[in-house]
């Protein structure tokens, strides 16, 4: 992010499109065990339920939106990143602006998702539980981690 300096503000209704595309893109390289098909139907409820309806944090490099973060309180609801601009620090820079909001903070990533544990973990999360099905009773494990700090010198180079 060199010359660029990210910045990060609340969510507009504006926002909607492009951080929809933001979600599905990440989500299909990410969770493409859930199924296009499936993804296809979710983002609607991203669209009109989960953006507006959630505490969201948009990363923007020189205006444009490049990332988010969805709080529900103290919980991140979901974190993403344009996988163009993953690796730069932008996830990074997202988790740490909601937990200097919230103190703590908890999400639940898809154990399948290797890449998000991972950087989940170099961040500093904790596993607190495991369940063996998502939120929709399908047979993907699902880790709940929590988060009270971060180490910024052990998740350099890593974003999601």
């Amino acid at each position: 992010m060199d010359k660029i300096q990210l910045q990060i503000r609340a969510f507009e209704a504006a926002d909607t499109r492009k951080l929809s595309a933001i979600w599905f893109e990440a989500s299909r390289r990410a969770h493409a065990f859930l199924g296009e098909a499936r993804l296809r139907e979710q983002r609607t409820l991203i669209e009109e339920v989960y953006l507006p309806n959630a505490e969201t944090w948009v990363a923007c490099l020189d205006g444009a939106p490049v990332g988010f973060i969805g709080l529900i309180d103290s919980f991140i609801g979901g974190m993403f990143v344009d996988p163009g601009r993953q690796g730069s620090g932008i996830g990074r820079a997202l988790a740490a602006h909601a937990l200097a909001l919230k103190g703590e903070l908890e999400l639940e990533v898809y154990a399948e998702n290797r890449p998000a544990c991972a950087f989940y973990q170099r961040l500093g999360c904790e596993e607190i539980a495991r369940r063996p099905e998502d939120d929709e009773g399908l047979p993907f494990e699902v880790i709940l981690m929590r988060l009270r700090n971060i180490d910024h010198s052990a998740s350099r180079g890593v974003g999601v």
